[in-house]
């Protein structure tokens, strides 16, 4: 009779993704990524080919979190893209190693960030729709101003740059909005 395999692919990836969450991606070493599930590397390697194959694993598991996070993001304002921002800066602030993956580090063959916003919802689109019914007369340029705008504020939080609460970054990006409608 064939031994149980006790360490799962599901284990592995679950701790690799921890270990990104506490520490970032270059915390993910076969060898650490071994001693924290409680095995060797034999069993990683026996499901990933390298360790880059399990990095992308990563990604991609980081990758859904944030779809699942930015869908599940209460909604604040009634201004084009501001809910949008604020699920946005709220994952950078909450999930600072996840946001640096998905958004800053230079990953090869990564989603790109307008996948990754837009993700299963449309969000993206949705919003550019929002403007558009508002009036916006060019809402494809209006994301382009306020994404650079609410990536900006994101990227701040990173560095501990980025202090304002929910209700300043609510009001922030509603005059962002309108200032770039002038």
């Amino acid at each position: 009779m064939a031994r149980k395999e006790s360490i799962t692919i599901d284990r592995i990836l679950g701790t690799a993704f921890e270990m990104t969450r506490e520490s970032g991606s270059d915390s993910i070493t076969a060898r650490h990524v071994a001693e924290r599930a409680g095995c060797s590397t034999q069993p990683i390697f026996r499901v990933y080919k390298n360790m880059s194959e399990l990095q992308a694993a990563v990604y991609d598991k980081a990758a859904s979190y944030f779809k699942e996070f930015i869908s599940g993001f209460e909604k604040y304002g009634k201004v084009p893209f501001t809910n949008l921002g604020m699920a946005y800066i709220a994952f950078a602030r909450k999930e600072k190693n996840l946001f640096r993956l998905l958004f800053v580090d230079v990953v090869p063959n990564r989603t790109s960030m307008y996948e990754l916003l837009n993700g299963n919802d449309g969000n993206v689109v949705t919003e550019i729709n929002m403007a558009k019914e508002m009036g916006c007369q060019d809402p494809g340029g209006m994301f382009m101003k306020m994404w650079i705008f609410i990536h900006g504020a994101a990227c701040m939080t990173l560095s501990g740059d980025y202090d304002l609460t929910d209700e300043e970054t609510l009001n922030l990006l509603e005059k962002a909005y309108s200032s770039f409608l002038s």
